[in-house]
């Protein structure tokens, strides 16, 4: 198999130039999927990239999908003891260690640690739908929270996402259960499509994502939402308007588009730094 690595790094030294630099694209741009801080993304080239194609490789993409779909009917009001032990213990980690605390990280975290416990252990289908509704409620929460933000508001946004996902999870589950089997069918089409393409179909820790050809702006999505640790891309290259790195994977610039200060900087050291987060523990 002839794997085509993306570090959320070196692909993004392009998305940087293709997006308007007060752009911030959520998790949306790849589907609403969930995506761990630890996971590992690649675009799958050839060589068994079609046998990758398969149900268990597309249900966190449909979890992503069926969450939408059933947002409307599954907006129960957020627990008040939810919210309160959450920030209790939230405000104790800031106190210890501000700058370390992130929105994201701790959310889902904190959420996630529910599905255990409704979900059972050989139900994959239900896990996707309930660390899908944790990743999308987390995501919507801390995303509306500036990166500037004290530690507090920052947990504060953190607990209303995980308590709001909270609060929905058993009706999600059930609205999403009757819908995997013909969403399944649609992404396999769609996901053996991406794997004749250039560029591949992009998986995170074995997971088809439908980014929906719009690659470029969730590889941005998932580096901004998280620092991913992902090896093996090569350094990109830039030349009359097109980024190509060794591994293959490119993307085009409009002629004369602006450069800001900061794409100019970030294009400068996105090959060198590399940072993994961390999974906050979950809320006792």
């Amino acid at each position: 198999m002839k794997l085509a690595s993306i570090t959320l790094l070196g692909t993004l030294s392009c998305a940087a130039l293709l997006l308007p630099s007060t752009a911030r694209a959520g998790l949306d741009s790849c589907g609403n999927i969930n995506v761990s801080a630890e996971a590992e993304c690649e675009l799958v080239t050839s060589g068994g990239c079609e046998a990758m194609c398969e149900p268990l490789s597309l249900e966190a993409a449909c979890a992503g999908q069926l969450y939408a779909e059933c947002q409307g009917q599954c907006n129960a009001d957020v627990s008040v003891e939810c919210t309160g032990s959450c920030q209790a213990d939230c405000t104790g980690q800031c106190e210890v260690d501000p700058p370390s605390f992130d929105c994201r990280v701790s959310c889902e975290a904190d959420c996630e640690g529910e599905c255990s416990g409704r979900c059972d252990s050989n139900d994959s289908e239900c896990a996707a739908s309930c660390r899908g509704t944790c990743s999308a409620s987390c995501d919507g929460s801390c995303e509306a929270t500036p990166g500037e933000a004290n530690c507090e508001a920052k947990c504060e946004a953190s607990c209303e996402g995980s308590c709001e996902a909270e609060a929905n999870i058993d009706c999600q589950v059930e609205c999403q259960a009757g819908g995997f089997i013909e969403c399944e069918a649609e992404l396999k089409g769609g996901c053996e499509v991406d794997c004749e393409k250039p560029e591949g179909a992009l998986f995170c820790d074995g997971q088809y994502v439908d980014h929906g050809n719009n690659l470029e702006e969730c590889i941005a999505a998932l580096e901004a939402a998280y620092n991913i640790d992902v090896e093996g891309y090569a350094e990109g290259m830039c030349s009359n308007g097109t980024c190509t790195g060794e591994a293959g994977v490119s993307c085009s610039i409009e002629p004369g588009a602006e450069r800001n200060a900061w794409t100019t900087g970030w294009l400068a050291f996105s090959s060198v730094f590399v940072v993994a987060a961390a999974r906050r523990r979950r809320r006792r």
